[in-house]
Parts: C-alpha cells; sequence; structure tokens
C-alpha cells in the first residue's frame, strides 16, 4: 500500500485563514501552511473511500482500508471511534490533539505497534507551533509529515525517538505541572498515576482539586494511593506518574513526627527514594514543587520543610535524563 498525504491539516488548514490567534500567526512565519486533509491510497483510492476498485475494501464504519495485498489503513479523525480489537494496522492517520490518550487505547487493543506508521492529521491552532507539535508528538510515538508526502507500507515505520526515563518536572502552585507530566504520557497503552496526597476528606477546597484531577486523567489509568515511593517504582511493570513529591515529603514528615522533632528518619527516606530513582526499572516521571522562589517561611518546621525538598529535587534532577521548570504551563528545559 502506498499512501500519498495531500493535506495534513484540520478544516480550512493551518494557519487558518482570517484567524487572529497566536498559533495561527506563529504558523504563518514557518513557510507555507498545511492544507485540509487528504489521502490517496495506490493513487487510486481517495478519502472518502467510496467506489472502491476490485480487491479493495472498507471496515471500521468506512474509516478503515484493507488493500488487495492485505495491507490495512485507519483514519481516525476527532469524535471518531476506532475499533476495540483486532490486527494491529501499517498505517493509521490520527488526529491526536484533542485526545491523545486514544492512541493509547490502540495501543493497549494491539491495533498500533510498532511497525505501524502512526502519522498525525487534522493540525490546527489547538497547538501553538510547529515547535510544540514536534514536541508532542515524539513523546507520543507519532510523527507529522509535510503534505505531499507518500507513506509505502513495503518499508518499516520509522523508529521513534528515544523518550527519557526518568522525567522530573518542577514549578510553582499552578504552573500546569502535573498537566504537562499527564501529557507526557497520554499516549501510553498503560500508566499508574501514583497520587501522594490526601484525598480531601473534610477538605472541600483540596477535594476539588482532586476531582480535577482524576477527570483530567485517561479513564484506562490505574491510580496508587500510596506514600511508599521507593517500594512502588522498584516494582512497577508500567510507567509511573508520581504527583507528587511536595505532598509526599509532607506525609513523610507526618508519619515521623518531624514537624518539631528528629528529621533523620525524613533523610533516611529520601536517601531511600533517591536509591530508587536512580535504579528505576521503568519510565518514571515526577511532579514536584520548586522551592524557594518563594517568601521564606516564618517558621523553623517551614524553613526545614523547604531546605528538605529544594534537597531531595536536586539529587532527582541529577539522576533524571530529562528536568524542566514548567512555567505558565510551558516547560523550560534545565
Amino acid at each position: 500500500m502506498n499512501v500519498l498525504l495531500t493535506g495534513t491539516a484540520a478544516g480550512t488548514g493551518w494557519p487558518e485563514p482570517g484567524c487572529p490567534c497566536a498559533s495561527c500567526a506563529v504558523r504563518d512565519g514557518e513557510g507555507p501552511g498545511r492544507r485540509p486533509f487528504g489521502v490517496v491510497v495506490d493513487d487510486v483510492v481517495p478519502f472518502p473511500f467510496d467506489d472502491l476498485p476490485e480487491g479493495y475494501a472498507t471496515h471500521a464504519g468506512g474509516l478503515g482500508l484493507t488493500a488487495p495485498d492485505g495491507s490495512r489503513l485507519l483514519y481516525a479523525p476527532a469524535g471518531s471511534r476506532p475499533p476495540a480489537d483486532g490486527p494491529a494496522y501499517d498505517v493509521v492517520l490520527i488526529d491526536p490533539l484533542e485526545r491523545p490518550e486514544r492512541l493509547g487505547s490502540l495501543r493497549r487493543a494491539g491495533l498500533v505497534d510498532e511497525r505501524t506508521h502512526v502519522v498525525a492529521v487534522g493540525l490546527d491552532h489547538r497547538v501553538r507551533s510547529e515547535e510544540e507539535l514536534a514536541r508532542r508528538l515524539r513523546m507520543w510515538g507519532a510523527r507529522a509529515v509535510p503534505d505531499g508526502t507518500s507513506l509505502d507500507t513495503r518499508r518499516p515505520a520509522p523508529s521513534p525517538a528515544g523518550r527519557p526515563r526518568r522525567v522530573l518536572l518542577l514549578g510553582g502552585s499552578r504552573s500546569g505541572k502535573s498537566a504537562e507530566a499527564e501529557l507526557r504520557l497520554a499516549a501510553e497503552p498503560y500508566v499508574t498515576y501514583v497520587a501522594t496526597g490526601p484525598g480531601g476528606d473534610g477538605d472541600a477546597e483540596w477535594a476539588a482539586r482532586v476531582r480535577a484531577h482524576r477527570e483530567r486523567r485517561p479513564a484506562h489509568w490505574a491510580t496508587a494511593e500510596t506514600t511508599a515511593l521507593a517500594g512502588t517504582i522498584g516494582a512497577a511493570t508500567t510507567p509511573l506518574l508520581i504527583d507528587g513529591l511536595g505532598t509526599w515529603l509532607a506525609a513523610v514528615f507526618d508519619e515521623h513526627g518531624a514537624w518539631e522533632g528528629d528529621r533523620a528518619p525524613v533523610e533516611a527516606r529520601c536517601d531511600e527514594l533517591v536509591r530508587a530513582w536512580r535504579s528505576a526499572p521503568g519510565h518514571v516521571v515526577a511532579v514536584s514543587d520548586e522551592a524557594g522562589m518563594g517568601v521564606v517561611p516564618a517558621t523553623a518546621a517551614g524553613r526545614s520543610f523547604r531546605d528538605a525538598l529544594g534537597r531531595l529535587n536536586e539529587r532527582l534532577a541529577a539522576e533524571s535524563e530529562y528536568v524542566a521548570l514548567v512555567v505558565a504551563g510551558r516547560p523550560v528545559r534545565l
């Protein structure tokens, strides 16, 4: 099967004619824009897949196509519901911007594997620039191609860029650090979300925060509520998202009565966590509060907590392949 992408954008293209948004303005300065989606298979079958030549067949409600040689293509625009199972596709053309977890669902169902050409289409100003698009697609194991690109299923899909095994994301309150962590893992088939903070019983405001986090995460993610981070990391069989280290450290202070007492047990727990992080068997992303950029705490206990968190961040950063400070929703690599 040969797949020619005549256009890879959504709607009327990217930039959208007459649109004043920042994304369209930036994209307008990046050279020729992207044309609305269009695909032609084997030079004879355009989308929509109607009036098929002999040997071609559609499936998945007309969004899938099987060629005479048995190779298979799936077009998965936003809002579509791909099949639940079946053999892996040779080509998947997917709009990942609205719900990248759909790509994780395809992987979990075996419809996408390492041989599948996964190409992003339906692109538009939901992402701020081509650079940001490329960054997200690298995290999701997909790619964008220029309009006019041909995909030959007889050739293997390009190997996805290697991802960092240990990722530490720092940021202040409401900086977007948790959303960035979730974005990094959105297209994974399996993820365990490690919640280190309280569930919010008796605190309506905190419960609302917890509920917002849960609703934002893909429904298929597993959740572990624990402060035993070292053991959780060492026993992990899926990628982990740990959110976050600040609430974990506060819980450790509570467990050991260290706010006013001996802090040696806290230091021992931090040592244990750093050793587990260094030896992590799989992909792990952790979120932490950046310490020391605000007002100096008024109490000795507060200053002790700030210092302990700052030291922990520094030690974990030294053992991480990727570290970023998230500011106003934008990661700045350190």
